[in-house]
């Protein structure tokens, strides 16, 4: 990590950096972007960017103290239309007072004042300058800063502040979003000093796939409907419910007898034709009508 231009209250701590090197917010991608070679560390054998670390920090803090600056929270707007950061810019927004806009940005949103979510944001935050191209666009049209989680291969255009990191990963997505509404509050004295940890945890900004917790419940709920031994009785589950589709003891003597045939008998053990007994009683029917 390079030497920080910070002073010393504002450096990481060592568990910060863990926790940033854990959730690999130093990979980038194997593509480079001009105005992002200042934030590379180095490039691996394999084709993959590495990030430094320190200047990710740096970042976090500069848009920490341009975040604090705005008097009014609800000013600030916060944009993720990835699904990875949607979640992370809903608890942004509920920890620091911004304003949230998770999934589709409605175009016309700072232009268009006919619109029903017409807003005027003195500062916005977006998750991905490619995926969310569009706010940042409006922005430019009406003089916005905007600040942005860039990869190494992110376009760079109208981004007033980069903060450089991995913004591919749902655990680095979530944790850079975490860091800097820490940050926020450290800064706005929330929290009594910068040694106070936050009694929030990191997981509460990941993004989780409903799917999954919905097959999880489900399986839960199947689990719990299988029916037990006591249910199914002891002979089932003795044979291994091998003779499920068999008919056997009193219900098979019932049903020969009622066929007319002793159990286990052939149905062509006379070898007669069906053909032919058919006829005969047709002919004997007959006879008796007349």
């Amino acid at each position: 990590m390079a030497p920080s231009n910070l002073p010393a209250v504002f450096n990481p701590t060592s568990s910060d950096i863990e926790m940033l090197l854990a959730a690999q917010c130093h990979l980038g991608s194997k593509n480079l972007q001009v105005h992002m070679e200042p934030y590379l560390w180095k490039t691996r054998p394999d084709g993959v960017n590495v990030i430094n670390i320190g200047k990710t920090w740096e970042k976090i803090v500069l848009a920490a103290r341009i975040i604090v600056a705005i008097d009014n929270p609800a000013d600030i707007c916060v944009i993720s239309a990835r699904p990875y950061g949607q979640r992370a810019v809903l608890k942004f927004a509920a920890h620091t007072g911004a304003v949230a806009i998770a999934g589709r940005f409605t175009p016309g949103n700072f232009t268009n004042y006919i619109t029903r979510s017409f807003k005027e944001p003195r500062l916005i935050i977006v998750t991905d300058p490619r995926t969310d191209a569009q706010a940042i666009k409006e922005a430019s049209y009406v003089n916005i800063p905007v600040i942005a989680l860039c990869d190494t291969d992110s376009p760079t255009e109208y981004v007033d502040v980069a903060i450089p990191t991995n913004n591919k990963g749902r655990h680095a997505i979530g944790l850079i979003w975490w860091m800097l509404a820490r940050e926020v509050l450290r800064l706005r004295g929330t929290l009594a000093t910068r040694e106070t940890e936050w009694d929030v945890m990191t997981d509460l900004y990941f993004y989780r796939d409903p799917e999954a917790e919905e097959n999880k419940d489900s399986a839960g709920i199947e689990e719990a409907k299988v029916p037990g031994a006591d249910e199914v009785g002891a002979g089932p589950v003795e044979s291994g419910f091998a003779n499920e589709w068999e008919v056997s003891g009193a219900s098979a003597g019932a049903f020969a007898a009622a066929s007319g045939t002793a159990a286990g008998a052939s149905w062509d053990a006379d070898g007669g034709d069906w053909a032919a007994s058919g006829a005969q009683e047709g002919a004997a029917g007959e006879t008796a009508q007349w």
